[in-house]
């Protein structure tokens, strides 16, 4: 084992991800990396024709909350890798869909491990919408370390 990818996200469960992966990592002697993704950013960069009396939004505005949004997602992973404490530890922005965002970077790192949380999600939520976990069970080639992350 000598890559493993710590995917998170904003729950603040994330935190013990962070820690088992990184512990897991370290007795394994493996390389470490965060990936977070921030989805649909796209969103809040586009400029909307006017329609039932509204104008749509200013583009310059979007432009600056989706720079706003990568700015706090990027201050985020980079005080995770300070809480470790440990300067070898790298991080990955990524956006778009989470699993696919998440498949792919672990593929293009050669990650040999994908470490990620189940939340705790409804049946019916997970019928209809899935879980990013289950996504990217179903979808990728290389061994997830999934910790239950779930409140009792």
């Amino acid at each position: 084992m000598k890559k493993v990818l710590i995917a998170i996200d904003y729950h603040p469960v994330s935190e013990e991800v962070v820690t088992r992966g990184y512990e897991l990592a370290k007795t394994l002697k493996a390389q470490v990396c965060l990936i977070h993704v921030l989805t649909d950013v796209g969103y809040y960069g586009m400029e909307y024709p006017g329609f039932m009396g509204y104008n749509g939004y200013d583009i310059s505005t979007e432009i600056n909350l989706a720079t706003e949004m990568r700015s706090f997602a990027e201050d985020y992973l980079k005080n995770i890798v300070a809480h470790l404490g440990d300067p070898s530890v790298d991080y990955h922005l990524a956006e778009g869909d989470t699993a696919a965002a998440v498949l792919d970077y672990a593929k293009h790192w050669k990650a040999n491990l994908i470490v990620m949380g189940t939340h705790s999600h409804s049946a019916l939520e997970k019928l209809l919408v899935g879980t990013v976990a289950s996504k990217v069970l179903e979808k990728t080639r290389i061994p997830v370390y999934m910790v239950p992350v779930k409140k009792e």
